[in-house]
């Protein structure tokens, strides 16, 4: 990775950079690497010269780690994270938990809940970028203007340090400067939704001595006062409280008044060391679009909302995962102009449903009213007795899969359209044990169940086929052999004999037997790499 200085020469090149990211955190940092890994051009953009100090997610999941993964970080993130599984208790206002969820797996071929400190987290994104050398940071500079045309995006770009103004052209731009984004500001575009009433304080702790349960996340359920008691890696805890009427915001913030909160948990002291303590509002609002012509927003720029279930940070590098592989298709001319359509008809409904589900769990986690709260404690014991449904209660599937019901994907659709396929590990043709992502290696591929059979329409245009043997296979050219035994049993369930691939794994199309549907519509993965300008509206 290149630094520009602040001093440097204005660029003329009509369109220096195939892909600009304004902001440059977790889903800016994951852009620039996923852009970077496919020789994309990227300039980014960051107004702060240094990782944000402060921890704001705590926790990730496995498809979060598998996108990771394709950016070659996962092995590494996880180093630096806590993966073991433990459950997570909600208990009441005497301690005594009402219901435990444990992690389950959805077979992305990660661990279902991995916490996270983020300073870290972000800390190793950057490091990726710098394997990049295409992949220039602009620290300490703001974006203030896009402006866009048929052949690309102006930026009007100043230096925070010496007011500095330069511009830089990029094909497109994908705005990742958060919940008061200006480039939603500039493109007019709404930011609907609420704010809640309550604020709360989030306390970063470094952890001295170790305390009975200190890895497990309890949701504190006091309607007194709730909490959210949750571990993070490198020896670090967070503790979330809301600030209550009568409370001094102010006073919550020091030291004294975060060793009175959390000695209710018996924690003392001698015990941990208050980092940081902040106060924020939670915040449910959606973009009313996700694009402009060229630019696109993402993470909070587009979405926000409460931190209950852990996806707000994840969110965003959905986004972006979901983006940048059609945003290079476009600029090599594989794919059509009209294929970025499908970013907000895939995304938008997603995120909105993860919000959904935040805003219940949140809802059952901060109820006040004492009696209410009682009546929930005993209702969800007794359902947790109930054969099935108990089962039910206790796997934390609470994260909607991503299942894209509209985009890009063919018609007629099947039951495996528009899902992603499980990520197991496979022995690849040569005879190596990899996970199924790394095999496929990010390209439109066709996945056929024991056989490879006939597609003339995308055989004639060039798109690979692998056949997908059952464990005990021996390795071979053009085959796949299903070490675990995973890839053939989710065909079989989805009736599926050939599935098209796109290259984030989602399912194009499928068929139980004969032709699948046709390609694309203008696709075409042969065709040579043009300059980004040429990829005109």
């Amino acid at each position: 990775m290149s630094r520009i200085s602040a001093d440097a020469a204005e660029d003329t090149n009509p369109c220096a950079y195939d892909v600009a990211i304004i902001g440059y955190g977790p889903t800016g940092e994951t852009a620039a690497n996923l852009l970077g890994a496919l020789g994309r051009k990227v300039v980014v953009v960051e107004s702060d010269a240094e990782v944000y100090s402060r921890a704001r997610a705590i926790s990730t999941d496995e498809e979060v780690l598998r996108i990771w993964q394709r950016a070659g970080l996962a092995e590494r993130l996880k180093q630096d994270m806590l993966t073991d599984g433990q459950p997570v208790d909600f208990v009441d206002a005497r301690n005594r938990a009402f219901l435990t969820a444990q992690p389950t797996p959805r077979g992305h071929g990660h661990p279902p809940q991995s916490f996270i400190y983020q300073p870290a987290l972000e800390q190793v994104l950057r490091e990726g970028v710098d394997r990049y050398p295409d992949v220039e940071v602009l620290l300490r500079h703001e974006c203030l203007r896009v402006r866009q045309d048929d052949g690309g995006v102006e930026l009007t770009v100043a230096g925070v340090d010496d007011d500095s103004v330069r511009r830089l052209r990029a094909a497109y731009v994908i705005a990742a400067d958060g919940g008061s984004s200006l480039t939603r500001a500039q493109l007019n575009i709404g930011y609907e939704g609420r704010t809640y009433e309550d604020r709360w304080v989030v306390i970063d702790t470094k952890m001295l001595k170790p305390w009975p349960g200190h890895d497990r996340l309890r949701f504190r359920c006091d309607p007194a006062r709730p909490a959210v008691d949750c571990p993070t890696p490198l020896g670090h805890h967070r503790w979330e409280f809301p600030v209550l009427p009568g409370d001094d915001e102010k006073h919550l913030t020091t030291d004294d008044a975060v060793y009175d909160l959390v000695a209710r948990y018996g924690i003392g002291r001698d015990q941990v060391d208050v980092l940081r303590a902040a106060v924020y509002s939670h915040h449910v609002r959606f973009a009313s679009r996700f694009r402009v012509g060229r630019v696109f927003l993402a993470g909070d720029a587009a979405h926000a909302m409460p931190p209950w279930i852990g996806q707000g940070m994840a969110a965003g590098v959905r986004d972006v995962a979901n983006l940048c592989w059609k945003l290079d298709a476009v600029l090599r001319g594989e794919l059509p102009y009209s294929v970025l359509d499908s970013y907000e008809a895939e995304r938008k409904p997603h995120v909105k449903e993860v919000t959904r589900r935040a805003v219940f769990v949140g809802r059952v986690i901060t109820e006040r009213r004492a009696a209410v709260a009682r009546f929930r404690d005993h209702a969800v014991r007794t359902l947790n007795r109930i054969p099935g449904l108990g089962d039910r209660l206790q796997d934390s599937k609470w994260i909607p899969v991503a299942h894209y019901d509209a985009g890009l994907q063919a018609r007629p659709r099947t039951t495996a359209t528009g899902r992603q396929v499980p990520q197991p590990w496979v022995t690849a043709p040569d005879g190596t044990r990899t996970r199924l992502d790394d095999a496929l290696a990010g390209r439109w591929l066709l996945l056929h169940a024991r056989t490879v059979t006939p597609q003339p329409a995308w055989d004639r245009i060039g798109v690979a086929s692998l056949a997908v043997t059952p464990a005990g296979s021996r390795p071979a050219e053009g085959t796949l052999v299903d070490t675990d035994g995973v890839l053939l049993a989710w065909m079989r369930e989805h009736r599926a004999a050939t599935l098209a691939l796109r290259p984030d794994a989602y399912v194009y199309a499928a068929a139980a037997s004969g032709p699948l549907a046709p390609p694309p519509q203008g696709f075409d993965p042969r065709a040579a790499a043009r300059p980004a300008a040429s990829t005109t509206p």
